[in-house]
């Protein structure tokens, strides 16, 4: 086997396929993609129904939990993570949501040049293949990421829609548009009525390449370190000890939570942290793991004897069996859905000029007890907090275990935010849409009214959305961890490319940023001038 590459790339995810394509188009570059998990040919990942079977599974997800939360009644909250050939795009909910422009103006501010929006708005286009005929000046129609309506959205969802316009909510059918702020039907990342992960857009269509090398089932235990300039990766492949050596650069792809947890177990952190944790110190870098984020997330959950929710009873079987035939023939039906269809933004009062909440709505029942399948009917609304100021942390302990913190509402706004979301959230549930549809409340339930009963209610249910960043910051401050050139500070070739970078958490789903990331990753990793919303580079402009 091959052990050089001009570039090692740790982790097949959002980011790290990207990357893979684009530093691979070159064919004087070698370049190994290294994938902890195996291959996503499972009918589970490719079907876009099978989301929900596989956040608790064995072998597509990392099924981390965190440290008990303090604010949370002391509660470990499950936090999934993919773990297979494109990661957490394997198995999310395929959302296509990009965030506010403010939200990169932010980074650009807190140091971070060339990351502002009106920078990273050509490396969102470049990837996209916006099948929707969607405004071309904010889309991109040449990419490999098809981006495309709901294939079959349940009636409820438009309902959804329909009961926020009457609050006063505008109807938005392009989150990523002028404006993020509405309610509508969300843009998925799929294609043909499945689930078109980062690996399928950018990796499967170019495995051929013969200085391409994907290696999967392979756990990187460490970096390695010569004179502070990471040199390659220790790794285990079919049970024994493999070392992989990076002509160029290692590049980590592992996400919040992998990324930092190899920097650590490689002797690359807060220097009193490691050495508590019994591990020698290669590099005093005080801000591995810290600036952990994350979207705080409440649930509203009502009860339907409505046979048109997704739910399990007789009425509903024979739309249940029918539904692989009606999936394979006409690609619409129940395996057609991502169980979050609608949604949106909105401003709550404690809001000033950017909205604060995100909806997530389910046409199907989510259960009160945190059961996966529960019989019977119902529909429910996720609302997230999505500025949160509440800032965690993650470490090793001595057992080289990863310990996270989200320190969920150790800021009080949060919860004072989420609070005032899931009333709007009620709000929308009561409208007359819902006339004839809607049961018992079941959560936070009838009995729940006033704010401390409330806060009661998110102290005991509250949750994660599977959001995780900020553990590598990006900038240039003291707890920073990588350069604007997403160069880890004090060491040559070892660069991070993945949601960890982020000095923020951006207001909505996380992995178009990702793969924003990814393409501008690969600009600067290989000296290109920067992308203009014209498709141009700024150098090319200059030259001719």
């Amino acid at each position: 086997m091959k052990t050089h590459f001009d570039y090692v790339i740790v982790g097949a995810g959002s980011s790290g396929c990207v990357l893979a394509n684009r530093l691979s188009a070159d064919p004087t570059l070698s370049v190994c993609l290294i994938e902890a998990g195996g291959h996503d040919n499972s009918p589970r990942i490719q079907t876009p129904a099978g989301t929900i079977t596989l956040y608790k599974s064995k072998k597509y997800s990392w099924n981390f939990f965190c440290a008990p939360q303090k604010n949370l009644a002391g509660r470990t909250l499950h936090t999934p993570r993919g773990k297979a050939l494109g990661g957490s795009s394997s198995m999310n909910s395929m959302i296509y949501i990009r965030g506010h422009a403010s939200d990169y103006d932010r980074w650009a501010q807190a140091g971070c040049p060339g990351w502002d929006w009106d920078s990273v708005l050509p490396y969102f286009k470049k990837s996209e293949n916006n099948r929707l005929g969607q405004d071309p000046h904010r889309h991109g129609s040449a990419g490999e990421l098809n981006v495309e309506a709901a294939r079959d959205p349940n009636p409820l969802s438009k309902l959804f829609v329909q009961a926020a316009e009457r609050l006063g909510l505008r109807r938005n059918d392009d989150f990523n548009g002028e404006q993020l702020e509405g309610c509508g039907i969300y843009n998925l990342t799929q294609k043909d009525a499945r689930r078109l992960s980062s690996y399928r857009a950018f990796v499967a269509p170019v495995i051929d390449r013969p200085n391409l090398t994907v290696l999967t089932d392979c756990a990187v235990h460490s970096l390695i370190l010569e004179r502070r300039t990471a040199k390659g990766v220790r790794l285990e492949m079919a049970g024994s000890q493999q070392t992989l050596h990076a002509n160029r650069e290692v590049i980590l792809c592992a996400g919040a939570l992998g990324s930092p947890q190899l920097l650590l177990a490689s002797g690359i952190g807060p220097a009193q942290e490691l050495q508590a944790a019994g591990i020698p110190v290669e590099h005093d870098l005080p801000g591995v793991g810290k600036n952990l984020q994350d979207h705080l997330d409440g649930l509203v959950t009502v009860r339907s004897r409505s046979p048109l929710t997704l739910g399990f009873s007789l009425g509903s079987l024979p739309s249940i069996l029918s539904a692989p035939l009606r999936y394979l023939l006409a690609k619409k039906g129940w395996l057609t859905t991502n169980y979050v269809e609608a949604g949106g933004f909105a401003r709550t009062p404690l809001a000033e000029m950017l909205p604060d909440v995100q909806f997530h709505f389910v046409p199907g029942y989510r259960s009160h007890r945190g059961q996966l399948f529960e019989w019977g009917h119902g529909y429910a609304v996720h609302t997230c907090v999505l500025r949160p100021k509440s800032i965690g942390e993650l470490h090793l302990d001595r057992n080289g275990k990863l310990v996270i913190d989200f320190n969920f509402l150790s800021d009080p706004a949060d919860a004072k935010v989420l609070i005032e979301g899931l009333k709007l959230a009620r709000r929308i549930l009561a409208a007359p849409q819902f006339d004839g549809i809607r049961g018992k409340e079941m959560l936070p339930g009838e009995a729940v009214q006033t704010d401390e009963q409330l806060l009661t209610y998110v102290r005991d249910y509250a949750s994660t959305v599977f959001h995780p960043v900020g553990t590598c910051k990006m900038g240039v401050d003291p707890m920073s961890v990588v350069g604007p050139d997403l160069k880890v500070h004090g060491l040559k070739g070892l660069r991070v490319v993945d949601a960890s970078i982020m000095p923020t958490l951006i207001s909505g789903n996380t992995n178009a940023p990702c793969i924003m990331i990814g393409e501008k990753a690969a600009d600067l990793i290989l000296l290109r001038g920067p992308l203009t919303t014209a498709g141009i580079r700024d150098n090319e402009r200059l030259t001719g």
